[in-house]
Formats: C-alpha cells, sequence, structure tokens
C-alpha cells in the first residue's frame, strides 16, 4: 500500500477545500486499484461533489440549516455553534473510497473530491491518502 499525508491550509474559513488535482496525482501511473481518502478530525469530512457551480455554497446552507449554528448543542467549547460541527459525519463522512483505473480516478465529469470543513476553529487540517494497487 502508497500512502500519505497532505497538510490542507483552510485558514480559518468554513467551506469545501478541493483535494481533487492532489489525489490525481498521488495515483498518476500506479495502474488500477483502490484511493482511500480519510480525515483525521471529528469535525470535518470528505464529499464527492461538483464544486465551483454553486454546489459548495448550496451544500454549506444546507449544513447550516440542518445543524444550526447556535447554542443548543451540549457540546460547548470553541466557537459559536461548535457543537454542530462534531455531528459532520452525518452528512459527510470522514473517509471515501475511489476506484482507479490505469492511474486515473474514475470520478464523473463534474465530479470533485473535497475536504468539508465547517469549523473556523482549525486553521489546518490532516488528510490521509492511500492507495491500494489490485
Amino acid at each position: 500500500m502508497k500512502t500519505t499525508e497532505l497538510t490542507i491550509q483552510t485558514g480559518r474559513r468554513r467551506g469545501l477545500f478541493d483535494l481533487t488535482e492532489l489525489c490525481e496525482q498521488f495515483v498518476a501511473g500506479e495502474g488500477d486499484g483502490l484511493l482511500t481518502v480519510f480525515v483525521s478530525h471529528a469535525t470535518a469530512g470528505v464529499v464527492v461533489i461538483e464544486l465551483g457551480a454553486g454546489s459548495d455554497a448550496d451544500l454549506m446552507a444546507a449544513l447550516d440549516r440542518l445543524l444550526p449554528r447556535d447554542d443548543r448543542w451540549v457540546h460547548r467549547h470553541g466557537s459559536p455553534g461548535h457543537g454542530a460541527d462534531h455531528l459532520v459525519p452525518i452528512v459527510a463522512p470522514p473517509s471515501l473510497a475511489i476506484p482507479v483505473v490505469g492511474g486515473r480516478l474514475t470520478l464523473g465529469t463534474w465530479q470533485s473530491i473535497a475536504l468539508l470543513d465547517p469549523n473556523s476553529d482549525n486553521a489546518t487540517r490532516t488528510v490521509r491518502l492511500a492507495f491500494l494497487a489490485g
């Protein structure tokens, strides 16, 4: 298994951060197999989504409607509404798997791999990529 760790600077900005190019570079020339993308944080997830056409804003707005950023949460440390960030795994799991064929991700035309980070308390995130040849 081939693996690497990425450091993603989110700069305390909530939102989606495109990992697609880094993932493409990681699997380039590897042949067939499976790419796993894993974020080792309790308040972030990874998704496959269309980026740059409004889906980014739509996802964040939907997340804020589903998990309001207010004081209703039992988990209350950090910025206002931070307890909601700990429920992100119900909509964005911490890992996903993408088939790789001939050293290329099998994403659809408009699909991108993105880190979903709704938590402005952390400016840096760690993402683990792992490629298992098949």
